[in-house]
């Protein structure tokens, strides 16, 4: 609920949330419920009307949203095949990412013609509602729309940029844990079949620094969701 701005005003829920409150809830004129507006706003709410069309509710009280963590993240974010993109996007939300930057890499099994054909970026974006809602956070996530790999790199990071590479890369990448806790990174997680030396060159040429989380090559589903949990374990970032 973008709009949800003080306590007193009555609004009306966007349709998704409408028919969850009247069908799934099953909540009724006199109940209250909680509401966000997905940039830090949490409120008390009660229903005023309420129909399978349509449900109209009063801001009561505002209430102390979850705290966001201390570090920006950025999740740059390898499309990945089936419903691999939902999940890690569903993840990182729940772990606190403060963006997600969908991209194409070389060796990604989903491309950009793909992914608008099959109306992605509009489904990550309820994803992010989504999981928000699940965690309890009143921060909705911005889940830009996808773009290459080369659009990825030409494009400003926000804060210290870091490619996060597999165990066998050979020498050179820095462990997280020798990296000193930013005001913000974009964590670069690969596709399934990883980097290609290319693009692994042409994000070091870009400034991007390549980082080990471990001994252990990770699947690309898991790789974002563990990236976040240990950023937060090593930076001391809950």
């Amino acid at each position: 609920m973008p709009e949800a701005l003080q306590a007193g005003v009555q609004l009306a829920l966007p349709a998704e949330e409408a028919a969850h409150v009247a069908r799934v809830l099953r909540l009724g004129p006199g109940d209250r419920l909680r509401v966000f507006n997905g940039r830090g706003g949490e409120w008390l709410a009660q229903v005023e009307t309420a129909s399978k069309a349509a449900v109209t509710v009063t801001l009561l009280d505002a209430v102390p949203a979850a705290r966001e963590t201390r570090v920006r993240y950025t999740v740059a974010l390898a499309l990945l095949k089936g419903d691999g993109t939902d999940e890690a996007i569903r993840d990182v939300v729940m772990m606190g990412a403060t963006a997600v930057r969908p991209f194409v890499a070389a060796r990604s099994e989903v491309s950009l013609a793909a992914a608008a054909r099959g109306h992605r970026h509009e489904r990550w974006q309820r994803v992010a509602v989504s999981s928000a809602k699940q965690c309890g956070r009143a921060v909705v996530p911005e889940v830009g729309a996808p773009v290459t790999f080369a659009d990825l790199l030409a494009r400003p990071t926000d804060g210290v940029g870091m490619l996060l590479v597999e165990p066998s890369a050979g020498p050179g990448p820095v462990a997280l844990a020798d990296v000193a806790p930013p005001a913000a990174v974009t964590l670069a997680v690969g596709p399934e079949g990883g980097w290609t030396g290319d693009e692994v060159a042409r994000a070091v040429e870009a400034g991007w620094m390549r980082v080990r989380l471990g001994g252990r090559t990770l699947r690309a589903t898991s790789a974002p969701l563990a990236a976040l949990a240990a950023c937060q374990a090593v930076w001391r970032d809950e």
